[in-house]
């Protein structure tokens, strides 16, 4: 996630490479039975390994998302790794930011499926720690452990707030937005940002909790700002 914040595109996209290498181990141990090697290793062919876990072990029962869809997952991500420019000199379409957040987000879900699968935490905390991966990544935004700021200037404060908004995917505190944010004025804030977003149905704004959801139509304001620019 570091080189795909920083439009490192090419290592973001290897990366993605050796995280196929160490979920394959895993699917295929967790289809075992629980027998895993001790680290994580490439079959020679990768895409036939991968697709071939399906009739392998086609026994296993409520095994279809590691037997048939990690695996698919795994070919596409791995192509774009070995055949999109990455990894190999010569080639004829070079890295790019799409295939980074591609490289991204199914890097995400592989994780998420695992963590699902193989998680020892309760509900509560194995829902946590998944809806962390699949929070949004912006460019526009730096984010460090419960630090969050926006890099991009010249936005209005409802433009900040529906891209910040984006990035999260459960509701957030208002006290939090603000700090991240930096607005100079809690009470402007509520009453010029938040409250008007809330009557447009962009947010769901809780006066009563102090909290903050985007909504469809909010997601759809900040995706078109940021295709706006590259």
């Amino acid at each position: 996630m570091t080189n795909y914040r920083e439009h490192r595109w090419e290592p973001s996209e290897l990366n993605g490479g050796k995280l196929c290498e160490a979920v394959f181990t895993i699917v295929e141990g967790y289809l075992n039975g629980g027998s895993y090697a001790p680290r994580a290793r490439k079959p020679g062919r990768f895409p036939q390994a991968c697709l071939g876990l399906e009739q392998k072990h086609a026994s296993v029962p409520n095994s279809r998302s590691p037997r048939i869809l990690v695996p698919r997952v795994m070919v596409g991500l791995y192509d774009i790794r070995n055949n999109r420019g990455v990894g190999h000199s010569g080639s004829d379409v070079d890295p790019n930011r799409i295939d980074a957040r591609f490289v991204l987000y199914a890097s995400k879900w592989l994780v998420a499926e695992v963590i699902r699968l193989l998680h020892t935490l309760n509900t509560e905390e194995a829902t946590a720690v998944v809806d962390a991966l699949v929070e949004r990544e912006v460019p526009w935004v730096w984010s460090e452990e419960d630090k969050k700021r926006l890099l991009r200037l010249g936005m209005t404060w409802k433009q900040q707030t529906l891209v910040m908004l984006l990035t999260e995917t459960n509701e957030v505190a208002e006290a939090d937005l603000l700090g991240w944010l930096e607005h100079p004025s809690l009470a402007s804030f509520r009453k010029d940002v938040l409250r008007p977003l809330h009557k447009l149905r962009q947010i769901e704004y809780d006066v009563d909790r102090r909290t903050v959801r985007l909504l469809p139509p909010g997601v759809a304001a900040a995706e078109a700002l940021l295709a706006e620019t590259p």
